[in-house]
């Protein structure tokens, strides 16, 4: 039971949007050792076109980026009809109520303040992968 639970998470690809190398290759890392294929980009205009192409499970989004912040990119993504159901999770050092309200008017699923408790971000990914089915 737990090979099918691991290959049915294997095949979970969750975008990771975030201008910090460092974190994204520490969210690759704490999503593979979970089982989920993650794909990741430093830039918000790549990840637009990646979450486009490759159509994935879920994205985490990091809301402070240059050029498109992560409100923008939402927005953006959750207009178009085939993406919109796409389940997204905010990352931020910002975590006031107005930010985390701005967020869920954009679009957001989930709105998580860093550093983020990795349980925490696993606990919502799960919930919101499950509600997606």
């Amino acid at each position: 039971m737990k090979a099918l639970m691991n290959s049915e998470k294997m095949s979970r690809k969750i975008l990771v949007v975030d201008d910090d190398l460092g974190h994204v290759r520490l969210l690759e890392t704490m999503l593979k050792e979970n089982g989920f294929n993650p794909i990741s980009t430093v830039e918000a205009a790549d990840g637009l076109q990646m979450a486009m192409e490759k159509q994935p499970d879920l994205i985490i989004l990091d809301v402070m980026m240059p050029v498109i912040n992560g409100y923008n990119f939402c927005r953006l993504l959750k207009s178009e009809t085939a993406y919109k159901n796409i389940p997204i999770i905010f990352l931020s050092s910002r975590g006031e109520k107005q930010d985390l309200r701005f967020g869920q008017e954009m679009g957001a699923d989930a709105y998580l303040t860093k550093p983020v408790n990795t349980q925490q971000l696993l606990v919502k990914i799960n919930e919101l992968l499950s509600s997606a089915k």
